[in-house]
C-alpha cells in the first residue's frame, strides 16, 4: 500500500482503509502583491525609499473536509475562482496546504497540466521517455509501453520528429498517451476531457470510463455538468474556497445551477 500523508501525525490512516483520499480541515491561502517589482532598479529605488512589499492575503481553500471511497468516481463543481484546481493541485503534492491534512492511499496520477517537463527539442521517442520517468514509469517499464502509447496518440510515424514540430493537438495527445500508462491507483483529472479534437476527447472519455470500470479512484474538476452527472455517483460544489454542498451528483448538481442563478 502507496499511502501519503502531507501533515504531521497517524490519525488520518485510520479513516484510510476504505477511502482512497481523505481531508480534514484543508486550507490554503496565497499572498498577493500590492505592487510589482520586475527589474533590480525598481526594488533598489523602493528599498531607498523604505517601502517593504505589502501583501494581501487571499483565501483560496478554507477548512475543507471530505472523504472519497476507493474505487469511486468524484466530481468537484463551482464557479471560476472557487478553488478547485487548487485543491487538485494539493492533493497531487503540487502545492502544500497552510493547515490541515491530506490522506492519499495509492498511487497517484495527476492529470492536472499535460505535457509539463515535455521538451521541444527533443523527438517524441525521446519525451516519451523523459515524461515517462517524470511520472514515475521506470525505463523498462516504459520499453514496455512504447508502442502502445505511440498506438494511441495515433503518432508512431512522427515517433523521431522534434516535438517543436508538433501541433498542439498532438502534443496534447503524446503528453495524455504517456500520462494514461501509469496505471494510477487515484486519478486527479482536471479539465482534461476538453482538450484536444472532438475524436481524441471521445478516446480519451472512453479511456477514463475504462479505468473508472476497473475500479480506480478518480477525481474529476470540470465544468461540464453532463460530463460530471454522467459518470460521478457524488459531487462537492466549492463556491469561495469552501463547501457550498457535498452528496449525490443530482442533487449537488441542483445546488450549483441555483447558486449560478443566484450570482
Amino acid at each position: 500500500m502507496n499511502l501519503r500523508d502531507l501533515a504531521l501525525g497517524t490519525s488520518l490512516y485510520e479513516d484510510s482503509n476504505s477511502n482512497a483520499i481523505v481531508v480534514k480541515n484543508l486550507s490554503k491561502r496565497f499572498r498577493i502583491p500590492h505592487e510589482r517589482r520586475l527589474t533590480v532598479y525598481e526594488n533598489i529605488v523602493g528599498l531607498l525609499r523604505g517601502g517593504s512589499y505589502t501583501y494581501e492575503e487571499f483565501q483560496v481553500l478554507n477548512d475543507l473536509s471530505f472523504s472519497i471511497k476507493k474505487g469511486e468516481t468524484f466530481g468537484i463543481i463551482g464557479p471560476n475562482g472557487s478553488g478547485k484546481s487548487t485543491l487538485l493541485k494539493v492533493l497531487a503534492g503540487v502545492l502544500y496546504p497552510d493547515s490541515g491534512r491530506v490522506a492519499m492511499n495509492g498511487k497517484v496520477a495527476p492529470f492536472l497540466e499535460l505535457g509539463v517537463g515535455f521538451q521541444p527539442e527533443l523527438t517524441a521517442k525521446e519525451n516519451i521517455f523523459l515524461y515517462g520517468a517524470i511520472m514515475g514509469l521506470t525505463r523498462n517499464q516504459l520499453n514496455g509501453k512504447y508502442e502502445k502509447i505511440l498506438d494511441f496518440a495515433e503518432l508512431k510515424r512522427f515517433e523521431n520528429m522534434k516535438l517543436k514540430n508538433f501541433s498542439s493537438g498532438m502534443y496534447v495527445r503524446l503528453a495524455f498517451s504517456t500520462a494514461i500508462q501509469t496505471n494510477p491507483d487515484i486519478m486527479l483529472v482536471d479539465e482534461v476531457l476538453s482538450v484536444g479534437d472532438e475524436d481524441f476527447q471521445k478516446k480519451c472519455s472512453q479511456k477514463i470510463e475504462e479505468i473508472r470500470k476497473a475500479g480506480k479512484t478518480i477525481l474529476l474538476v470540470s465544468h461540464s455538468l453532463d460530463t460530471v452527472k454522467s459518470i460521478c455517483e457524488r459531487c462537492m460544489l466549492l463556491k469561495g474556497g469552501k463547501i457550498e454542498s457535498i452528496g449525490k451528483t443530482e442533487r449537488v448538481v441542483k445546488d450549483y445551477l441555483r447558486v449560478i442563478a443566484g450570482s
